[in-house]
């Protein structure tokens, strides 16, 4: 199965100490795939690692995927270590709720500065 381009293993040489978050929800509905990814800089690792090792990565599985449901593939890449968990809609609770809430609020583009616009002179 090819990997996906967001995935963290699909990096450039100047991410090869890095490390580097993906998410990847897939199904729903429309069966619509979204993609996150962070790279955090130096001195925010700490911070993220803190949240990926608050998740229990080696936990059975919960339950199992349902019709019409999320599935949420999260994949971490360390300079040391890569880790990945598949998880159901409903086992995205606790710590794996905050580590995609944020991912997906790191990845999420920065709102476009507004001009404020030239006053109108009432007539």
């Amino acid at each position: 199965m090819p990997k996906e381009p967001d995935a963290p293993d699909s990096t450039s040489p100047e991410d090869d100490d890095r490390l580097v978050v993906a998410v990847i929800r897939t199904g729903g509905v429309a069966g619509l795939r979204r993609r996150w990814r962070v790279v955090p800089p130096s001195p925010e690792a700490e911070v993220w690692i803190a949240l990926i090792d608050r998740c229990p990565w080696d936990a059975p599985r919960q339950t199992e995927p349902g019709a019409d449901r999320y599935v949420w593939s999260i994949q971490v890449r360390m300079p040391k270590e890569q880790r990945e968990r598949e998880l159901a809609d409903s086992e995205l609770q606790g710590a794996w709720r905050e580590l995609v809430d944020a991912v997906r609020d790191a990845d999420a583009p920065s709102p476009e500065p507004v001009d404020d616009p030239e006053p109108v002179d009432d007539p």
